[in-house]
């Protein structure tokens, strides 16, 4: 009698663990949250940052050390992105000084106009952030206000939200600023600056809560103060003659900007002319500026970010007109940064002649 082999049943094995691609309310997957971690902890600088530990609290060991994710840590644009973004002191927040500080005295302006434009940030390609401006030029004032949020990938260990505004005074053809106020949300923090200002004098600063002392940090001084104009009213150039407002001239000029902290020059040179076409609005030329930042007072001498910036040769400022007027402002800025070229662009850009409601601050929201 044979025997038969009694066949063998298959060895059922556990489902093998799903790879996780799930997105947070971030926006990011669990291996970028893994990247994300994986960086922080190589830097001593933010490795202790509040929002650095929490998002590590989410992040499993065994996560952080699979050979994907240590993969997508080392990649540049996101360890870049990770290492600038994290610290407000660094090369962003000082290029964030040049998004918004374009001018210095009064400047001459003429007739009226309004505009209302959103711009989108980013770095390396990666967005970062997105905003909103409005310009409201009249006869005898003027007020220019904006908001933004952080976005995308900066969710993570660095959402924030602020807003900015300014008002004063058309006089014989010049902007004349009174008052400048900014309000910036970040996490559990909160600052709110204020600087009130009277013929291009500074007369008073207030912030709050009241900043540390920092006795390395160059002081600035009444003669510093004297002359300036506040970052949101330093975005509007005025072109001098009857020409075309979008030309050399609405680059060449040597500019001196305040910001409650720090007095700093921008020179500006004519590079090369310029088309854009944004999503909705304007389409037409820009004047496109190169822009070298000169530190004054009111910053510490060897910060990095102050060192890269002054050496900086690739700045450049994209100018567009406000209709109605003589005066450009920036439609696009781009900055080279050590992790990838940030930007600053408009996609809408709408403006028109003749007055309209004064912007504020709680009026200009963040699509």
């Amino acid at each position: 009698m044979s025997l038969r082999p009694v066949p063998r049943r298959p060895i059922r094995r556990p489902p093998a663990p799903p790879v996780h691609h799930r997105k947070d309310v971030f926006g990011l997957d669990t291996e970028g949250a893994a990247a994300i971690v994986i960086v922080a902890r190589e830097d001593p600088t933010i490795r202790e940052d509040p929002t650095i530990r929490v998002l590590s609290d989410r992040v499993p060991p065994d996560r952080v050390l699979t050979d994907r994710v240590l993969h997508a840590a080392s990649a540049p644009p996101l360890s870049g992105a990770v290492r600038l973004l994290s610290r407000p002191r660094s090369i962003a927040a000082a290029a964030a000084v040049l998004l918004l500080g374009l001018a210095a005295v009064p400047v001459p302006c003429a007739a009226q106009g309004k505009l209302d434009a959103r711009y989108v940030a980013t770095l390396a390609g990666i967005p970062i952030g997105r905003g909103a401006w409005v310009i409201d030029i009249a006869d005898d004032q003027y007020t220019a206000a904006a908001s933004g949020t952080t976005s995308g990938i900066v969710r993570l260990f660095a959402s924030g939200q602020g807003s900015s505004a300014s008002r004063g005074h058309v006089r014989n053809g010049n902007l004349s600023p009174s008052t400048y106020a900014s309000s910036l949300v970040a996490e559990k923090k909160s600052e709110e600056l204020r600087i009130v200002l009277q013929n291009g004098v500074v007369k008073d600063i207030s912030v709050e809560p009241p900043s540390p002392p920092q006795p390395e940090r160059l002081p600035v001084t009444e003669a510093h103060r004297r002359g300036v104009i506040d970052p949101m009213s330093a975005a509007l150039l005025r072109v001098p003659g009857n020409g075309q407002a979008v030309g050399p001239e609405a680059c060449n000029r040597t500019l001196a900007v305040f910001d409650g902290r720090m007095r700093f020059d921008l020179q500006l040179a004519f590079k090369r002319m310029d088309q854009v076409r944004s999503e909705r609005g304007y389409e037409g030329p820009v004047a496109v500026c190169a822009v070298q930042f000169t530190p004054i007072a009111g910053y510490i001498p060897d910060r990095p970010a102050i060192t890269y910036l002054t050496r900086q040769r690739e700045i450049e400022a994209w100018m567009a007109p406000v209709a109605g007027t003589r005066v450009v402002v920036p439609y696009k800025i781009s900055v080279p940064t050590p992790f990838g070229l940030g930007v600053l662009q408009a996609t809408q850009f709408v403006s028109s002649a003749g007055g309209g409601p004064r912007a504020t601050p709680t009026s200009v929201r963040v699509p």
